[in-house]
């Protein structure tokens, strides 16, 4: 019990140094790749190393499923953490945005490769203490660092410049590196991989259960219709009711607030189960109306519960995947809830982004139908629960 407890507060030390270190980075990358000369499209283009990095979920989620190894466990985390960390450092040393661009895709790509065996190892570390609490307290050192890597960088630049901020984030990508060695050492070998005959229950089972072919499916309808930050902050930036420099604290808020709400979240999701989730699509379907609203405390409550949305993802959704699946199979269903979930969300603000151009009120209509349908996939995914 005492080196499952090590490792649980270790890995979420990784997370938290691992947030500071990227979205650190993160929150200054736009203005970079300006700095570097690189037009509008081209900063843009980031948005390929989110679709890449959903993909390497999927890549990541089969290889482990197939290897079923603790070892190539651990060693898909060290190598997505090691390239999805140390991609930021090396921004400093970067002299045209081409190099930029791609390092900041690898950066995406190894946090692809590393999240879906990350949270099979969290949600076997978790088990005892229950998982919807142990996620939750994840999240909120995950936002920690999230709050904590931009308010880092911000104070670099004022001494010295971005490029200096970038090497300061080189110390919490070591001391992530540092803490992911404690975790790995103190629980080298995952229970549920030191079983002999899984190989046999995939194939009588089958990889996906219907109840989680069915939220799959729900949470790819969610995904469609939430509206992603970027074109939440375009919409921002465009209607202009805030001043450039204190547009970032509205992500200050949103991520404050994903911190505040995850244990409470998770919390629930242990006293009620999956049904806690079933406020997430009605919460997606009023962030956007209410962004449209164009009002700066409209804004500030978009964000608010654009942060709930998030805090509910990264706690009970993400619990429902390891509850659906087995053990045998939860890093395959990790994969492919990433995959789809990433490549939906991607699709979905193509889709809004357009809409957002040709006509608002269509696209109020669309997330309530997507919204909507991701409510009723929901509802039939817990009573296919509440029968097995």
């Amino acid at each position: 019990m005492k080196k499952v407890l090590i490792a649980f507060i270790a890995l979420g030390l990784v997370s938290l140094f691992a947030d500071m270190t990227y979205e650190g980075a993160r929150s200054v990358i736009g203005a970079y790749f300006e700095m570097l000369g690189a037009s509008a499209l081209i900063a843009g283009a980031v948005g390929v190393g989110e679709f890449l990095g959903y993909v390497m979920r999927g890549v990541s989620g089969v290889i482990a499923g197939i290897l079923r190894s603790s070892k190539v466990y651990w060693g898909l985390v060290y190598l997505g953490y090691t390239i999805n960390l140390f991609a930021v450092p090396l921004l400093a040393f970067t002299g045209n945005w081409e190099s930029a661009l791609l390092l900041v895709i690898l950066e995406r790509v190894g946090k692809g490769l590393r999240t879906p065996v990350r949270d099979v190892i969290l949600a076997e570390v978790t088990e005892s203490i229950g998982r919807g609490k142990g996620f939750g307290i994840h999240e909120v050192m995950d936002q920690i660092g999230a709050i904590a890597g931009p308010a880092l960088v911000m104070y670099a630049i004022g001494k010295e410049s971005i490029r200096y901020a970038f090497l300061i984030l080189a110390i919490p990508a070591m001391a992530s590196i540092s803490m992911l060695i404690l975790a790995s050492t103190t629980y080298p070998k995952l229970k549920s991989l030191e079983r002999r005959g899984e190989g046999k229950k995939i194939k009588r089972r089958g990889i996906l259960s219907k109840a989680l072919l069915f939220y799959i499916i729900a949470m790819a309808m969610l995904s469609l219709g939430f509206i992603h930050w970027s074109l939440f902050i375009y919409h921002v930036s465009y209607v202009g009711l805030m001043p450039v420099a204190l547009i970032p604290t509205l992500y200050i808020i949103s991520m404050a607030t994903d911190a505040i709400v995850a244990f409470p979240v998770g919390y629930i999701y242990d006293k009620i189960g999956p049904k806690s989730i079933l406020i997430t699509p009605l919460l997606a379907l009023i962030t956007v109306p209410l962004l449209l609203h164009n009002k700066v405390s409209a804004l500030i409550t978009a964000s608010i519960i654009w942060g709930i949305v998030m805090g509910i993802y990264e706690t009970s959704m993400r619990v429902v995947v390891a509850d659906l699946s087995t053990p045998e199979t939860r890093a395959y269903a990790y994969g492919i809830y990433g995959l789809v979930y990433g490549f939906s969300w991607g699709i979905g603000n193509t889709i809004m982004g357009a809409l957002y151009t040709y006509s608002k009120p269509y696209l109020i209509v669309y997330v309530v139908i997507m919204e909507m349908l991701a409510l009723v996939m929901i509802i039939k995914t817990l009573r296919m629960i509440s029968k097995s």
